[in-house]
């Protein structure tokens, strides 16, 4: 595929180099990417090397003391024209994400849409960089405190959610007055480079917004991470990734947000309606066809409504349309590459082995793409290897139970803590089990908790730190503290 055609069918045209200090440069060779769907490139774009990564660090820090003095507002206006452009290229941008991701046209959508928002939120907190004056308790000073950019910062982001983990950094980052180097996966970096480059048209200066893709995420996290200038990592990724590049920024001492992996637990009590609890499940379960942090990965239903939800929702997800994300009607496109199929196969086949029971799906289509088919397997035992890991993909392993302590024991009972989802129709025990599960959010009677206004995060091993809300704000500043007395 041309880029002529990349342009005919998006309706954009991409940019494919690097971008450095406002420039659209070349790498040290070039990347394929290729369309899941088809397993054919559709697209080549810039390698970086370790010397381009350092030439977009020296391009953030020229530019950061110009953009640390910009107004607030003007900051702010910056954001919230991207977000407009956004929201205009919307389709364009989905459509590309289908193209390098895989996922259904509906879940680019809403991705695109979701991705808008994080500018246009931060727009608005751009002129909410709050500070305190309080008296000393010994009345000798006043207490003075505020917020500075924390700097130079380094951002990574993943294939699942190309747009929206990008908009959810560069936002924050750009309103608190920091500059930044992003890194998108290798697997979708033509959404991010689209990206830059709206923020470029919408007024951002040369060097605030930097992009290197690479096939060499290894050197390239060494290399800036060494580097004096860099003052911050945010990541989001496997939490695997996370140990080694919290060990390697531990080196500088370099400020982290890492969004790690999740084992997000769906608890089904017998008082639920049971409606609801299908049309949430399907949500946590299938939103972006279930390669997402969020993604409900287990399925503990009371004993009580098991049969009765456990055979609607098989229903519901073997009726699912598969095929390619841009084709009418589709539903569920392919996973993003063969290795993640391979493993979702592989954690089928070992929880049927260990006495789960195949109600739909279970099996790798005969056809071209990296496709797997919608599976719900029943009566899995709570020891089954796959609820010990995120599957990302199109998987409900169901477990009953009877008693609410092993609902709430079984959940908490993994490294992982990023969300967890409980259906009841009791407020009391909604809000005692919510306070149970350790987690660091919990959807009471929603299938989906993110939210641009809210703080995403989770405990334990999925993570440090908050995005969204006033709190990713906060993540990209400095308190600094002024006693002074007059």
């Amino acid at each position: 595929m041309t880029t002529a055609d990349l342009a005919a069918i998006t309706g954009i045209d991409v940019p494919t180099g690097l971008f450095v200090g406002g420039q659209w440069v070349k790498g040290g060779g070039e990347i394929a990417v290729t369309d899941p769907a088809t397993e054919e490139t559709i697209a080549e774009v810039a390698d970086g090397t370790v010397e381009d990564a350092l030439d977009a660090v020296g391009a953030a820090h020229a530019a950061l003391p110009g953009w640390a003095a910009t107004a607030p507002r003007q900051r702010g206006e910056c954001l919230r024209r991207a977000w407009a452009l956004m929201i205009e290229r919307s389709e364009a941008l989905a459509r590309l994400m289908v193209l390098e991701n895989g996922k259904a046209l509906p879940d680019a959508r809403a991705e695109a849409t979701y991705a808008a928002e994080f500018f246009r939120w931060y727009a608005e907190e751009a002129v909410r960089l709050d500070g305190a004056l309080v008296t000393a308790p010994a009345g000798t000073n006043r207490i003075l405190v505020t917020r500075q950019p924390v700097g130079v910062s380094v951002l990574i982001t993943p294939w699942n959610f190309p747009a929206a983990m990008a908009t959810r950094k560069i936002g924050p980052a750009l309103a608190a007055g920091c500059t930044v180097v992003l890194k998108p996966a290798r697997e979708t970096p033509l959404t991010a480079l689209a990206v830059a480059d709206i923020l470029r048209e919408a007024g951002v200066p040369d060097g605030v917004v930097n992009v290197i893709t690479t096939s060499s995420s290894g050197r390239f996290s060494q290399a800036v991470l060494a580097d004096p200038r860099v003052r911050k990592l945010s990541f989001t990724g496997s939490t695997e990734v996370g140990r080694v590049l919290l060990k390697t920024a531990a080196d500088t001492v370099t400020n982290c947000s890492m969004e790690l992996g999740g084992n997000a637990p769906f608890l089904i009590f017998e008082d639920a309606d049971i409606k609801a609890a299908l049309d949430g499940a399907f949500l946590a379960k299938m939103r972006n066809g279930g390669e997402a942090c969020t993604a409900a990965n287990r399925f503990y239903v009371h004993e009580a409504v098991a049969d009765e939800f456990t055979a609607a929702f098989a229903a519901r997800l073997g009726a699912l349309k598969v095929g390619p994300g841009l084709a009418d009607g589709t539903e569920l496109g392919p996973l993003v590459n063969e290795d993640t199929r391979s493993k979702v196969a592989s954690l089928v086949d070992e929880a049927t082995a260990a006495g789960g029971r195949v109600l739909t799906g279970g099996i790798t289509p005969d056809r071209r793409g990296y496709f797997y088919s919608p599976t719900v397997l029943d009566n899995v035992p709570p020891d089954a290897q796959i609820l010990d890991q995120e599957i990302f993909g199109p998987v409900a392993p169901i477990v009953r139970f009877s008693a609410e302590q092993d609902a709430i024991d079984w959940a908490n009972d993994t490294e992982y803590g990023l969300v967890s989802y409980v259906y009841t129709g009791d407020l009391r025990r909604s809000l005692r089990v919510a306070e149970a599960l350790e987690a660091g959010m919990v959807g009471i009677n929603r299938g989906v908790v993110s939210d641009p206004a809210a703080p995403f995060g989770g405990v334990k091993q999925s993570g440090i730190g908050r995005e969204g809300g006033h709190d990713g704000l906060l993540e990209f500043t400095e308190t600094k503290y002024i006693a002074v007395d007059w």
